[in-house]
């Protein structure tokens, strides 16, 4: 018996039983599409969370303050990063573009009758140029706000809305800790970024914001919590990053060569590798657990197959009896039990892509058909239809005709 009439009597059987046959395939069909499903989730989350981090600028760089109890020789200056040092950065490190320091908090924001909670971050004129902020209306903080302390802030899109909902806030006051503010301008919308709305910040002088509500002053200064950079060009960021360390060194009088610094210094690629890790380990896992379907969906084929033998024996008996070899038994299950695993896989495929399309439309992030998945996925599911079909059709075959056709 030739291929193709193995195949057409795979078909014409499983055909014949229908309900068995989709129950079969089911686990296959769920398997198939939770790996596809998950794989598409994992890499839309990374490539959402990419290009959030590419938004920020990927030549940004982070410096942000130490301990306190940082082992260290200090002689004079505290291990707190200050304003100060902010501006010898800007001043004397080559390959740095911009540079804003930043103190952040959080207060309640009255407007008329309106109160929200907001994100404060109190800040300089150079923050919008290495953030990649972006003003849609009025102005952003000048370096003349920094120095007079003043009463001004710039709103994100977010909260001016909920404070200000009938009217423009430009020009308007906005109250925080009892204290009026003018809003001067609004910035443009950014959306969310790792589950914070960057829309639902105040900006105010980081001079203000430390006078007036932090109150994170010192002998040395005005403190701050980060200091962002942007280096010339991407292909300074690694030399920045050592101009700017060996700087703070310098200004922070550490010593002892076996100190800890007094700061971290991070980069925006930094944050961009660990994010990508993290979402690439957690596809793995779930497309493992999802894997976990196509195990137990191939079992439930070798079940199957091995009740059919069972049931079939008359018939395996008759084919035998009639001329039909070993190999032609063994041909025909196994190419019935290769059948259900892949028809079960090609369902299963178009559920998962089904289900990344819905995603993708629904929600930000941007699921992707993976065609390595797929082929993965269907390879698997065919392998393992392959795997477990190949034991109940070597016991369909080894049959004895005359003990078969005892049965009949």
């Amino acid at each position: 018996m030739d291929t193709w009439e193995s195949f057409r009597m795979a078909g014409k059987t499983l055909a014949a039983n229908r309900m068995r046959s989709t129950l079969t395939m089911l686990g296959i069909i769920i398997g198939n599409a939770s790996v596809i499903l998950m794989v598409g989730i994992g890499q839309g989350a990374q490539k959402y969370a990419s290009e959030q981090f590419q938004s920020l600028g990927t030549d940004v760089i982070f410096v942000i303050t130490g301990t306190d109890n940082a082992r260290r020789n200090v002689i004079a200056p505290p291990n707190r990063l200050v304003i100060d040092d902010a501006e010898a950065i800007a001043t004397q490190v080559p390959t740095v573009r911009g540079v804003a320091p930043q103190v952040n908090g959080s207060e309640l924001a009255i407007a008329g009758n309106n109160t929200e909670r907001a994100t404060l971050i109190g800040t300089t004129d150079g923050y919008a140029t290495v953030r990649n902020a972006e003003v849609s209306a009025g102005r952003f903080l000048s370096e003349d706000d920094v120095k007079r302390n003043a009463r001004v802030v710039t709103m994100g899109a977010a909260i001016s809305k909920k404070l200000f909902p009938d009217s423009t806030p430009i020009g308007q006051s906005v109250r925080i800790r009892g204290t009026s503010y003018e809003v001067i301008g609004l910035m443009s919308e950014k959306g969310a970024f790792l589950g914070t709305n960057q829309d639902d910040t105040i900006f105010l002088p980081i001079t203000t914001m430390s006078n007036q509500i932090t109150g994170k002053t010192s002998p040395y200064g005005v403190a701050v919590q980060v200091i962002n950079i942007s280096a010339t060009s991407n292909d300074n960021v690694e030399a920045a990053q050592f101009q700017i360390a060996n700087l703070l060194r310098l200004r922070h009088r550490t010593s002892d060569i076996n100190a800890e610094d007094t700061f971290t210094i991070r980069t925006q690629q930094d944050a961009l590798e660990i994010v990508g890790n993290i979402t690439g380990a957690l596809t793995i896992l779930l497309a493992a657990i999802a894997g976990i379907s196509l195990f137990v969906g191939g079992i439930g084929i070798m079940n199957i197959m091995l009740v059919s033998v069972t049931e079939r024996t008359q018939e395996i008996g008759l084919r035998k009896a009639i001329g039909a070899s070993p190999s032609d038994i063994l041909t025909q299950f196994t190419i019935e039990a290769v059948i259900l695993s892949l028809l079960g896989g090609a369902i299963g495929t178009g559920i998962g892509i089904g289900g990344i399309l819905i995603i993708a439309a629904t929600t930000p992030l941007q699921a992707g058909v993976s065609i390595g998945a797929i082929s993965l996925a269907v390879g698997v599911s065919g392998g393992i239809g392959l795997f477990f079909g190949i034991f109940p059709a070597k016991q369909a075959s080894k049959l004895d005709p005359i003990v078969a056709l005892r049965s009949i």
